[in-house]
């Protein structure tokens, strides 16, 4: 059955869990708002949104460092107490995050931090894409997508790129079916103190800098022995 915002809006309301988890929640429920409020609740989502507005001024800066020192990573991962911070549980949760950042290398932590203009950007491009694979199906005889579907897969595709490139939204790499976040949430309600990722960062060895061609290294150290 199609959920409707008033659905999302009431469940959110009720539970305090972001819109995205209710509405996946309703669906999974096929609307049941009883049934909905359950699965949060068993998934921790429920309790993560009632302890996320709890100062967490505690944690660690956690590091990995990954293919014999060539990609480094630093994150500071936060909670409530220095206790908890000190807890097996809390300390790989950080380091699965670490390697995260070092596997998928994101530019951002959440879609609020990537600024408008890369957005405007990325549109942008995107709607040309569109553009183009719109005048392809009418050279091959095929009907153009309207401009109501075309700015919906415009606004699909920016959604993926807040899932590719922003840490809390990606897929996290040890379990294809949940997120950053989910596993941030798992992890709220299993310790029972609101938990941040506050910043990151990745370094790569090279970055930036303009490598030698060993190739054309191999060409003139030839030519010098001739």
């Amino acid at each position: 059955m199609a959920i409707t915002a008033a659905q999302v809006k009431e469940l959110r309301e009720t539970t305090g869990a972001g819109m995205m988890d209710c509405k996946k929640a309703l669906t999974e429920t096929d609307g049941d708002m009883a049934k909905a409020i359950d699965l949060l609740r068993e998934k921790g989502l429920a309790a993560a949104a009632k302890k996320a507005g709890r100062i967490a001024a505690e944690g660690v800066v956690a590091s990995y460092i990954h293919g014999g020192g060539r990609i480094g990573v630093l994150v500071e991962v936060n909670c409530e107490t220095d206790f908890v911070a000190k807890t097996d549980d809390f300390q790989a949760l950080a380091k699965d995050i670490a390697m995260q950042i070092a596997a998928t290398n994101p530019a951002y932590l959440k879609r609020e931090d990537v600024p408008a203009t890369v957005i405007e950007h990325e549109k942008a491009v995107l709607l040309e894409q569109a553009k183009t694979e719109a005048e392809e199906d009418v050279k091959a005889g095929r009907k153009p997508k309207p401009a109501a579907v075309l700015e919906k897969m415009v606004n699909g595709r920016i959604e993926k790129y807040y899932k590719e490139n922003c840490l809390l939204e990606q897929v996290f790499i040890k379990d294809g079916d949940k997120t950053v976040t989910d596993i941030i949430n798992e992890n709220i309600a299993k310790i029972g103190e609101n938990i941040n990722v506050r910043r990151f960062v990745r370094y790569g060895l090279g970055e930036g800098l303009e490598k030698r061609n060993d190739d054309f290294a191999a060409e003139v150290m030839a030519f010098a022995g001739k």
